[in-house]
C-alpha cells in the first residue's frame, strides 16, 4: 500500500470515491453558452465581443475552440437584468 492509501479502501473504494467528486467546469463552449442564453451558436460567435463576453481561442485554424468563463457568462447576465 502506497503512503496515501487507507488500510481499510479498496482500489474500488477509491476510485468510486474520486468519481463521486464532481468539479464545476470553469470554462464553457459556444454550444453550452449558446443554449444558456437560447441563442444560437452563429449568434454567439458574431455578438459576444460586442457584447463584451471575451473567449478564449484553444487550437488554431478551422478546429480551433472558442471557450468563455463560466463565471464572466453569468457576470454578463446579470447585467442584463431591466430594473
Amino acid at each position: 500500500m502506497g503512503p496515501q492509501s487507507h488500510p481499510d479502501e479498496t482500489r474500488t473504494d477509491i476510485d468510486s470515491s474520486r468519481r463521486r467528486r464532481s468539479v464545476e467546469p470553469v470554462l464553457m463552449d459556444t454550444s453550452e453558452v449558446a443554449a444558456m442564453l437560447n441563442m444560437s451558436t452563429s449568434w454567439v460567435y458574431k455578438e459576444a465581443s460586442k457584447l463584451g463576453l471575451k473567449g478564449y481561442k484553444l487550437g488554431r485554424g478551422r478546429n480551433a475552440k472558442v471557450l468563455y468563463k463560466r463565471a464572466e457568462v453569468f457576470k454578463w447576465l446579470e447585467q442584463q437584468k431591466i430594473h
